[in-house]
């Protein structure tokens, strides 16, 4: 191991090489060695045609994270898990300077460990019947994980090859192949005078192991970035990785460059360990009393979601629990504060119980009860240990299909990415998406246990058909996952029809609501309506605490 300069990081990357970033949204991630790397491709036109790899997000949707690699010239291939933080990576995708692909969270942190124990790749039924599936001849939104037209000509002409469906035992399968990483970008708290890196400063570990040993059994360097240097560690179970495994240290020197995340210098929270319920209000999920807000938050049409997310809770009585970024994240609390309990809630990036922060925080848990690093966070998920998720809704049609990855073509459109999305949802035992009914400038009024639409949004969000394949409805109904659709006004789930094919079905309305011109004429597409429609419960729309 040898201590460096992140100068002399940046100036160890060739081109063409395959570098692997490690961080989540706003943690983690090695911004002295990135800025670095950037100011001598903005310097000196060095290093060109790189490839990044990354599992989660990482960036502030601006200068910081992976958006160091925002430059044409300098990366000529991005295979990302989560694109929305990562704006300039974006940019750079839709005006066609580099290929562009997406790829499920999990499945990546898995390749890693996959390139460490030199395995051929990753074999899972993860992504199939998504645009993540490679199977263009079957269905035109299948694109292999594509984002953008110079991906689709890589993988059409034989230079890229990211992901392959195959038959094995007599199933449907998809194959994702392993490649050697050249350089591995990590972030730890300390490094000993043998490289020995622990993260006891650091909101959870990602996959920051199997990144290690991925890059050093592909022949390539790993390059960490730490707070401090240390004679020994004083805990062994605060190193994550080892010594043997680290080729440079690069110290930070500006502390704005090794915040815990990009919201927060340091948040003592995230790395204390829960301590039982004489520290908090409610087993439910383990979070401290002042994390719930003393006054009900206002009854808006977000507000109301997720109230309505918050009955799912108390009816399912889950034990595991994963929410998604936005506004699934504030379910637990309002959870907490309607008495409902007994389901410990989890974050991809490792963190199991406590409270899931949000925003460039988001992957951190204040008072968790264990973290597990990222990979084991995702065996875990997709072999069924989720009992409930509770996801984000972007864009919905009359088939249940759902799009949270990419909205537009060209130079304007939005790549988002789907992160943990396509893991969670076709694994978890049922799935609830919250999300208004449209969108852009919705207002509502809730009074006295009804509802009434004030302005409608200019958007709606139930279409003829998504244009973006993030999650296929009816192959997720058809693997027995129940699928439940919550908006402000209406809820629907996924119903078989008289010949068992499986259809986006509205089964609730709220009181004062109109079906046919609040409802049905707010979707762009037909939407069967249950013979047994039922009315949402009223006192989601009353002033004051949910009480259940």
């Amino acid at each position: 191991m040898k201590v460096i300069s992140a100068q002399q990081a940046a100036a160890l990357v060739q081109s063409r090489w395959t570098v692997a970033s490690a961080g989540f949204v706003g943690a983690g991630h090695a911004e002295a060695v990135t800025d670095a790397l950037e100011r001598r491709f903005q310097d000196a036109g060095m290093p060109r045609d790189l490839t990044l790899v990354y599992s989660a997000g990482q960036g502030d949707r601006g200068a910081r994270g992976v958006n160091h690699f925002g430059n044409a010239g300098m990366t000529g291939r991005i295979v990302g898990g989560h694109w929305r933080s990562a704006t300039r990576l974006a940019a750079l995708a839709m005006a066609e300077a580099c290929e562009g692909y997406n790829l499920p969270q999990g499945v990546l942190t898995h390749l890693y460990r996959a390139i460490a124990g030199g395995k051929p790749g990753v074999l899972t039924k993860i992504g199939l019947h998504t645009f993540v599936d490679p199977r263009t001849a079957q269905d035109s939104r299948y694109h292999g994980g594509a984002i953008n037209r110079s991906a689709q000509a890589a993988i059409a002409e034989g230079r890229a090859n990211w992901v392959e469906a195959v038959d094995f035992r007599g199933d449907e399968y998809l194959f994702y192949p392993s490649f050697p990483i050249h350089c591995a970008l990590i972030r730890c708290t300390a490094a000993d005078t043998r490289g020995n890196l622990s993260t006891h400063r650091e909101a959870f570990h990602h996959e920051l192991l199997a990144m290690a040993q991925a890059a050093h059994n592909s022949g390539g360097i790993v390059i960490a970035q730490v707070e401090s240097l240390v004679d020994h560690h004083d805990n062994l179970q605060a190193i994550h990785v080892p010594g043997i495994l680290v080729d440079y240290v690069v110290v930070s020197e500006n502390p704005v460059h090794h915040q815990m995340t990009f919201a927060e210098p340091f948040n003592p929270a995230y790395v204390t360990p829960w301590q039982g319920e004489a520290a908090s209000t409610a087993s439910a999920t383990s979070a401290p009393a002042p994390a719930v807000p003393a006054v009900p938050p206002e009854l808006d049409a977000r507000t109301i979601v997720q109230r309505r997310a918050v009955l799912e809770l108390a009816r399912r009585q889950p034990r595991v629990v994963n929410l998604g970024v936005g506004m699934p994240a504030a379910v637990g609390m309002l959870a907490v504060q309607a008495g409902v309990d007994g389901f410990t809630l989890t974050v991809e990036a490792g963190p199991i119980g406590g409270t899931p922060a949000d925003g460039l925080s988001f992957g951190a848990s204040a008072y968790p009860e264990a973290i597990v690093d990222q990979p084991a966070q995702f065996d875990f998920y997709e072999g069924g240990g989720i009992d409930l998720a509770i996801l984000g809704l972007a864009e919905l049609d009359g088939h249940g299909n759902v799009n949270v990855s990419k909205f537009g073509e060209g130079a304007e459109a939005l790549i988002a990415g789907v992160g943990g999305f396509i893991n969670i949802t076709q694994s978890a035992k049922a799935v609830v998406f919250v999300g208004t009914l449209t969108a852009g400038g919705l207002e509502v009024r809730a009074e006295h246990g009804t509802l009434r639409i004030a302005r409608e949004g200019r958007v709606k969000k139930i279409v003829p058909q998504v244009s973006h394949l993030s999650f296929n409805g009816p192959y997720v109904a058809s693997l027995g996952i129940p699928v439940l659709y919550i908006t402000e006004r209406a809820v629907f789930e996924m119903r078989p029809d008289a010949i068992g094919a499986e259809h986006l079905t509205l089964i609730e309305i709220a009181p004062g609501i109109d079906l046919q011109r609040d409802v049905l004429d707010q979707c762009a597409t037909a939407v069967t309506v249950a013979p047994d429609l039922r009315t949402m419960d009223a006192r989601l729309f009353r002033a004051g605490p949910l009480t259940l």
